[in-house]
């Protein structure tokens, strides 16, 4: 694997055309049909996850050709509740941080997670809230839990919990929903905004992936806890209730780069209730809708099955087709399975009572 990587450090400067891929999503000119997004498909071998995720982002030129001119990143990892089969893994945030710092970039991580007993948790009932006390222990109980707190001690990475705090409005051009949105100042301020997933289905979204995982920076604190309220006006949009406030936070922030942990992955009827399947991979890209298209082709999906993704076509996000995505790494047909659909159902209000 050293020798891999050494020969891969030798490409950069050829692999570095790959940071443009991120303006394809807002490209609508002849350049956007010239220009072929870039994502990286990387086995994980003999459990190094750390090296996988290295070799996934030299194949996209590198961290310091991804983040040049960007001196501060936020990592999203998916930390959905405190259940390590259901959240992106710290071996896989680890190997980030200390490309980012070795890349000489001030690295944070944040998050708002959905669900943690007993502060929205109560028995078999999750409930919506946007108590502030019940929302900070929510998110400490998660960062503790999952080993995040300790590892942000250990290696001096600020942990945000984007639930409440310092909260300003943004507005958002070319909304779907939300023309103006509140969110941790902390994302305003980020030069860069990286989101870390796990591979998995979702009852609502079909799968949930890079895109998906910005429902995690609607700060609980005004959207509630679940984002019930977030939900209940999507709703009325779309079934999924989650495409159109995806694609509003996406013009909302920075996303930058997608890492997709899928180290392990999980099918049916997840985000969190769902079966754990072995993947060993992991999936990068500069552009969001790229990177999630090969994720879910690897997950046996179509772009067309996927409401976020025929919402991103929709409004003009690009690429709209696999073949217009270049992929470095694996071939697909190596590591493609059939998940196991989830049941997908429509969002209900009633199944997110408030607690005050």
């Amino acid at each position: 694997m050293d020798r891999e990587l050494a020969h891969l450090r030798t490409r950069r400067e050829f692999l570095s055309s790959a940071t443009l891929s991120a303006l394809l999503a807002v490209l609508p000119s002849p350049l956007a049909d010239e220009i072929k997004p870039v994502v990286s498909v990387v086995r994980i071998r003999n459990g190094n996850i750390d090296a996988a995720v290295e070799q996934a982002i030299e194949l996209l030129g590198g961290m310091a050709a991804i983040t040049r001119g960007k001196d501060r990143i936020l990592l999203k990892p998916n930390l959905v509740a405190p259940l390590p089969e259901a959240t992106t893994k710290l071996p896989v945030m680890r190997a980030l941080v200390r490309l980012m710092r070795a890349a000489h970039k001030d690295v944070s991580i944040g998050e708002g997670s959905a669900a943690a007993a007993p502060f929205n948790v109560r028995g078999d009932q999750t409930f919506r809230t946007s108590n502030k006390e019940l929302l900070n222990g929510l998110q400490q109980r998660v960062f503790d839990d999952l080993g995040y707190t300790e590892f942000s001690q250990a290696q001096k990475v600020p942990l945000i919990n984007l639930h409440s705090g310092d909260l300003v409005d943004v507005n958002v051009p070319g909304a779907l929903l939300f023309g103006k949105l509140t969110l941790h100042r902390s994302l305003v301020e980020t030069d860069l905004l990286c989101s870390v997933p796990m591979m998995k289905t979702h009852v609502l979204a079909g799968v949930t992936l890079g895109l998906k995982n910005l429902i995690g920076l609607y700060p609980g604190a005004v959207y509630q806890a679940l984002r019930g309220n977030m939900h209940d006006l999507a709703a009325k949009l779309e079934p999924s209730a989650t495409a159109a406030p995806i694609l509003d936070m996406l013009r909302a922030n920075k996303l930058g780069l997608v890492v997709i942990d899928a180290s392990s992955a999980m099918e049916g009827n997840g985000p969190s209730s769902g079966t754990l399947v072995p993947m060993e991979t992991i999936v990068a890209g500069t552009n969001p809708l790229a990177t999630d298209m090969v994720a879910g082709s690897l997950m046996g999906f179509e772009p067309t099955e996927i409401s976020t993704f025929i919402w991103a076509h929709k409004i003009g996000l690009r690429p709209r087709r696999l073949n217009e995505i270049e992929t470095r790494g694996e071939p697909l047909d190596r590591l493609r399975r059939a998940f196991v659909r989830p049941v997908l159902v429509p969002w209900n209000p009633a199944d997110a009572p408030l607690l005050s």
